[in-house]
């Protein structure tokens, strides 16, 4: 067992560096959204004081709204605190999806089914296919919507400290890939339904007799998967890894060989995880399988599966194989010592649980305050004024979304409220809605990762401390900001060389009308 030191040493200079620094000198995370929250206060205070109010139409809802700012200082705004405190917590979104998970994660980590499992498949990898499997698979792990988050991310920091590089790295790339990435895939999924859906209601709202498919920017996002992943590639090998430098943390690298038991072990784990996957398939890929449901349009589909049941059967699929591997090399002999690797594993998110409840404060907080929803508003208006066309609209366009997007984390949401306003206003400069589309989603993927706001940032931070405690919120941010910078680069270069040559984004969905 060896200490993994085969990064070089880390430079002492650079904007990156000094990002880092400052970041780490901060206090901790918990206290920098209590700190987050007073600046917040101070300046919903002011916007409301002044009366700044903003009209738009609301997709998502399909009517008009008119909001002002909402101070958190008057007596209404000190109850809500009060009284919201609670539920802020139990309804952030990230909570339950990562404590159950990692009910699963913690046994299977704990009986040694993952140890095991990536020492026999890491074996000779060359380091170059092993951080594009990562960020490739952070990529089309956007399929089950959140769940790459949760088993995505931990998973690329296992394999890279595995393998013998930084673990951090592992997760920087693997982040990049699930959320940097969100949008693209090889195939079109429960995103695409959604946002698809925002944008023809806004066609319908300002009576434009237009509509965009669901696979209306599928040729886009399918060639974008293989550049995202190059790219993420190229940053961490050349960026990434050579910043965070030598790995001086706890983890401890494996490199003995398995011994029978283990390889035993692992094959009957694995045998266990493909009699689960058959049954899961049984459930959910025959067109009237248990585990699919009517849409509003009747037909049959895994939407409501994906976006809440995938996460239990997550639980499963790692549960299943932990415990088989852990009954046959002796870790687990009973349903204490089962009981016991679970506990283990709560008792690792207690950093988790302290650090999500400051960040869901905040989140609630700021939407309490609309002054998201503001900014959306008057940033569209602000465009519109401005009287630019084609590429040179399309590209401060994404700049806008993608700084507005540090703001509000929902894609949809953003959608909801800039779709009324730009997809009839670029139909009448004649670019399609699916260009309009397409623009927004580069936007909202490039800047999730350098986002506080973003609802599972919290939980990255956790994660990246299980490898390192002294690393924090600025190693994540300065790490993940030369991701961020390369993904909307080359994302919106790509856009561009696609309106030049007039390649269609999806099946019959031209770039302009």
């Amino acid at each position: 067992m060896t200490k993994i030191k085969n990064t070089p040493e880390k430079k002492s200079g650079g904007i990156l560096a000094r990002i880092e620094r400052v970041g780490n000198a901060l206090p901790h995370p918990a206290i920098i959204f209590v700190i987050m929250i007073a600046i917040l206060a101070v300046i919903a205070q002011i916007c409301a004081s002044a009366g700044v109010t903003v009209n738009y139409y609301d997709a998502k809802a399909e009517s008009e709204a008119t909001i002002a700012a909402v101070s958190l200082l008057t007596p209404e705004g000190i109850r809500y605190m009060f009284s919201s405190l609670v539920p802020n917590f139990t309804s952030f979104a990230p909570l339950g999806i990562v404590l159950v998970a990692m009910l699963g994660v913690g046994v299977a980590e704990d009986a040694g089914f993952f140890d095991a499992g990536l020492r026999r498949m890491l074996s000779n990898v060359p380091s170059l296919i092993l951080t594009g499997a990562v960020v490739f698979a952070g990529i089309v792990s956007n399929i089950a919507s959140d769940a790459g988050y949760v088993v995505v991310i931990p998973l690329g920091a296992m394999i890279f400290a595995q393998a013998g590089k930084h673990p951090i790295a592992g997760l920087a790339a693997a982040f990049a890939g699930v959320s940097g990435g969100f949008s693209a895939n090889l195939i079109f999924g429960p995103t695409d339904a959604l946002l698809s859906g925002i944008t023809n209601e806004a066609l319908r709202a300002a009576n434009i007799s237009a509509s965009v498919d669901v696979a209306g920017n599928w040729y886009f996002l399918l060639v974008s998967t293989f550049i995202l992943t190059i790219v993420g590639t190229v940053v961490t090998e050349k960026i990434v890894i050579p910043n965070l430098g030598t790995y001086t943390g706890d983890y401890v690298h494996e490199d003995a060989p398995l011994t029978d038991l283990e390889k035993k072990a692992l094959k009957n784990s694995l045998i266990g995880l493909g009699v689960f996957l058959l049954v899961l398939g049984f459930l959910t890929i025959p067109q009237g399988a248990i585990l699919r449901e009517a849409d509003a349009h009747g037909k049959m589909t895994l939407d409501a599966f994906l976006s809440k049941g995938l996460i239990a059967a997550i639980f499963l699929m790692f549960l299943i194989p932990g415990y088989i591997f852990g009954k046959t090399v002796g870790k687990i002999n009973n349903s204490k010592d089962l009981v016991e690797s679970m506990s283990k594993s709560m008792a690792s998110m207690g950093s988790f649980l302290v650090l999500s409840f400051f960040a869901a404060q905040f989140v609630a907080f700021f939407a309490y305050t609309n002054l998201g929803t503001i900014l959306s508003v008057k940033g569209a208006e602000f465009l519109e004024s401005i009287g630019l066309s084609g590429i040179g609209l399309i590209i401060l366009f994404i700049i806008l979304s993608a700084f507005i997007n540090l703001f509000i984390g929902s894609a949809s949401a953003k959608w909801a409220i800039m779709a009324p306003i730009f997809v009839p206003m670029f139909y009448g400069l004649g670019l399609s809605p699916e260009l309009s589309q397409m623009a927004y989603r580069i936007a909202d993927s490039s800047t999730n990762i350098i986002s506080p706001l973003m609802s599972y940032f919290a939980m990255i931070v956790v994660f990246m401390q299980k490898y390192d405690k002294e690393r924090g919120l600025g190693t994540l941010i300065s790490t993940m900001l030369p991701y961020s910078i390369a993904f909307l680069i080359f994302w919106t270069i790509l856009l561009i060389v696609w309106m030049i040559f007039k390649i269609p984004l999806g099946p019959g969905a031209s770039l302009f009308v």
